[in-house]
């Protein structure tokens, strides 16, 4: 069976096609500038060497799905002979609340429920809707699953989840924390559990998925029992442009000190906050080790507190589990920067934490990094949340 992941954001649209009779990837491509001047296609089939793509308006996330699936077609760069051959459509939905612990098929009673999941994800899920509708138009009779960011970490435990406020606004507004980047953190723990030749349910991990958006995970025989992010995204690690973790008490003192509006700082710790506000460079970490590198101290110092967030979540995580036996990074960050997984790690080998300087020295491949020595394992494991939402989709559509 050949399913396609959809990936809308508010003006963007990421897909892959994935044959499941070997999980091999066979076409991935990105929609950019959706309803905006400029809109264009970028569409590669994985074996030539030429991508494909098209420059043309398009003005809502049926037209982008509509390009995207004549891309798939063509006879030059496409994958499929005809709609026919696509099996099923894997959807990636940030937030489902309480209501979906996992993945499911969709129907009418399952878009209402994410309809009404929309204020606890403005930004997110109404993207996330327009393409589940865009295809349901086009592809009628193909299904389709909802893979949910937030369903890995539903087994948390009630006091890791629930705020220190009064107990009638989760109630009455679920207020509670929910966490996100659940696919990634579920595929590399999985992953680590094979590279190590020990059963999931036997280890207890700490997943760091680092990128321009991050979150630390722990992982205890195979289930989330905490995570950094929260209610929101913004909660937990400084980040690229968020904050992170802050005294609540700031956004009232910032508002009154500038005198503007409630939204406003929300925008400014989402937006304006995290290692870009520190150092005023980049949200972009290459960015900030190239101005450490020109003596820029304020790129020095976000890139410190940042990596000092990481270790404490860390630290926090092996407490709570009591002892850890593996920690695996991921994600643009922790894939890609070997100087900062090896910060992260650096004053650790208390805890029996002892990355190896040589073998961390690589980039993009799954390995272990740990010294022989080392207690605790220490692996680097590139994320794939495509290949895992089309497992979900074609474990459900083979239903």
């Amino acid at each position: 069976m050949k399913v396609l992941v959809i990936n809308c954001g508010s003006s963007s649209l990421k897909y892959q096609v994935l044959d499941m009779t070997g999980e091999s990837l066979l076409a991935k491509g990105l929609v950019e500038r959706i309803g905006i001047e400029g809109s264009a296609l970028t569409h590669e089939k994985i074996g030539l060497s030429d991508k494909f793509k098209l420059v043309t308006p398009m003005n809502n996330h049926r037209e982008a799905i509509g390009h995207v699936i004549d891309a798939l077609l063509d006879r030059d760069h496409g994958v499929i002979s005809s709609m026919g051959d696509i099996g099923a459509v894997g959807h990636r939905v940030v937030h489902a609340g309480e209501k979906y612990a996992k993945s499911v098929l969709i129907n009418d009673g399952v878009i209402e429920a994410l309809k009404e999941c929309i204020e606890l994800a403005p930004l997110h899920n109404p993207p996330n809707l327009l393409g589940i509708e865009a295809c349901r138009e086009l592809m009628p009779e193909t299904p389709m699953t909802a893979v949910f960011d937030t369903a890995f970490h539903q087994t948390m435990p009630p006091e890791a989840y629930i705020y220190a406020l009064p107990y009638r606004y989760y109630e009455k507004y679920k207020v509670r924390r929910y966490g996100f980047h659940g696919t990634s953190h579920k595929y590399v723990a999985e992953r680590a559990s094979y590279l190590l030749g020990v059963n999931l349910n036997d280890l207890k991990i700490i997943t760091c998925h680092l990128g321009n958006g991050a979150s630390v995970t722990a992982i205890k025989r195979g289930k989330c029992i905490d995570t950094s992010m929260g209610f929101t995204p913004l909660e937990g690690l400084v980040m690229g442009t968020r904050s992170g973790d802050l005294d609540p008490a700031i956004v009232s003192f910032i508002r009154d000190k500038e005198g503007i509006h409630l939204h406003d700082v929300i925008d400014v710790l989402n937006k304006e906050s995290g290692v870009l506000g520190i150092s005023g460079v980049s949200s972009d970490f290459r960015d900030l080790e190239a101005a450490v590198e020109d003596g820029n101290e304020k790129a020095s110092l976000a890139i410190k507190v940042f990596t000092r967030k990481v270790r404490f979540y860390i630290g926090a995580y092996i407490a709570e589990m009591n002892g850890v036996d593996a920690i695996v990074f991921t994600a643009g960050l922790g894939e890609n920067s070997a100087n900062m997984r090896s910060v992260i790690c650096s004053d650790l080998g208390n805890l029996g934490i002892k990355l190896d300087l040589v073998r961390n020295n690589v980039r993009g491949k799954e390995t272990i990094i740990s010294r022989d020595d080392s207690r605790v394992a220490i692996l680097m494991i590139p994320t794939n949340e495509e290949l895992m939402i089309a497992r979900d989709t074609y474990a459900l559509a083979r239903k």
